[in-house]
């Protein structure tokens, strides 16, 4: 169905945007929104892992009380799809730059109220359950944030530049995973680790609003997209983008989903799970663990452009097939690396970072190639949070089940056998589809 709603002046409203919407403004913007989710999101893991399990899951066993945290970390990847839904909808139906802006304040607002929440010390059950509802917060923002930005830098793209632009958005979940583990670092070289889960824990998640501030200025800054501008135009617009997805484009969804599945699942072993298991199994100390999740964060960040540009050169299906191919190697060396000490494990987040950004700087545009402009936001957001549901969401809490039931080997196999399925979706997609 084709819109009905067209805007007063089209015309000058497409160049308007063609003149205020330049380069640098559209991938800075793109670039910080992202930055600011991901800062937000993964404030929330690093917490998952040195200070929930304390101070909201009390139990005796402490690996107990760590499955429990990562449980309620789980939660924000099913409110994704949902989120995705919502803030695709209207990001197909009113634009991507006010969408983008609503997208943030949810996430944002989110993240402040976790710094605020009283302990289950003070409150009981509630607290974790207080807990859970912002963390579902935090995904249903970030549901609706990670494909509008994606769409912000694509559709701004000039011809043959494509993988390039969308590099910039992803760039800010390295960017996000290194200030949030340098703010943890930050804080516990000036307090005491107790000071830290009596109230230091807060700082970050209450100091992400200046971070909020800044991404609304920059958003607002900008115009709508010139491909969108063009769907209203030409009137292409539909009345609900997600049943026009799920009636002609099911294929897509299908092995967009599972085209993501390895870049997840070695993104929260390599992030999550390893910051757990150097704390809780190693007894790494606290700076050290955070000291090498850094290290993996510049791994990541290095790579993901290093990927714009070989997929710019090579072809963006086959540096996603090569990567995924070294993805499924790489996991038959996971054991021993896990296994091989402090040494071992920094060669491993290195490894695993760099790796995640070969992949990861490329999925955005590969996951948007296939949809047309008036469903692409939301397809694009759904791809991406069904394959987080699939990879990310219970990846910590099954490499944990999974190392401490059977052993490392087992964590491997599950790594091996993401990178199978995903390369078999890649093979199966078409060269137009991703």
């Amino acid at each position: 169905m084709s819109d009905a709603i067209s805007p007063v002046s089209p015309t000058s409203a497409s160049s308007n945007s063609a003149q205020v919407n330049s380069p640098a403004r559209v991938l800075i913007a793109s670039l910080v929104g992202t930055t600011i989710e991901f800062f937000d999101f993964y404030v929330y893991a690093t917490a998952a892992v040195l200070v929930f399990p304390t101070l909201f899951f009390p139990n005796n066993d402490p690996t107990t009380a760590l499955l429990a945290s990562f449980a309620t970390f789980s939660i924000a990847f099913f409110a994704r799809p949902l989120g995705a839904v919502v803030f695709g909808h209207f990001g197909d139906r009113i634009g991507r730059k006010t969408t983008l802006v609503a997208a943030l304040l949810t996430m944002g607002i989110s993240t402040v109220i976790i710094g605020l929440l009283p302990s289950y010390g003070s409150i009981g059950v509630v607290a974790p359950l207080l807990l859970a509802l912002c963390r579902f917060g935090q995904g249903f923002g970030l549901g609706g944030e990670w494909g509008g930005a994606v769409l912000l830098a694509t559709e701004n793209a000039p011809e043959g530049k494509r993988s390039w632009y969308g590099m910039f958005p992803q760039l800010g979940a390295p960017v996000g995973l290194f200030l949030s583990s340098g703010v943890f670092w930050l804080l516990l070289q000036v307090i005491s680790q107790d000071a830290l889960l009596s109230w230091g824990w807060r700082v970050p998640f209450i100091a992400s609003i200046v971070l909020i501030v800044i991404g609304l200025w920059v958003r607002l800054s900008i115009t709508e997209t010139p491909a969108f501008q063009k769907a209203i135009d030409k009137h292409e617009r539909v009345a609900v983008p997600v049943a026009e997805l799920f009636r002609k484009h099911k294929r897509s969804l299908f092995l967009g989903t599972f085209v993501a599945l390895a870049t997840f699942v070695l993104f929260y072993i390599g992030s999550a799970y390893l910051l757990s298991y150097n704390v809780k199994v190693l007894k790494i100390p606290f700076l050290d663990a955070l000291e090498i999740q850094i290290v993996g964060s510049v791994a990541f960040g290095i790579f993901i452009p290093a990927a714009g540009r070989l997929a710019e050169r090579f072809g963006r299906r086959e540096v996603l097939i090569l990567t995924t191919v070294v993805i499924g190697i790489f996991s038959f060396f996971l054991p021993g690396l896990m296994a091989g000490g402090e040494g071992g494990i920094v060669v491993f987040a290195i490894v695993a970072m760099a790796l995640m950004g070969m992949t990861y700087g490329l999925i955005g545009t590969a996951l948007a190639a296939p949809f047309p402009t008036a469903v692409r936001y939301t397809g694009s957001s759904i791809t991406f949070n069904l394959a987080g549901i699939f990879g990310a969401s219970l990846a910590p809490y099954i490499a944990t089940w999974l190392q401490t039931n059977y052993g490392m080997l087992y964590v491997g196999y599950y790594l091996g056998l993401a990178a199978v399925i995903t390369l078999i979706s890649i093979l199966a997609s078409g060269r137009d589809e991703v």
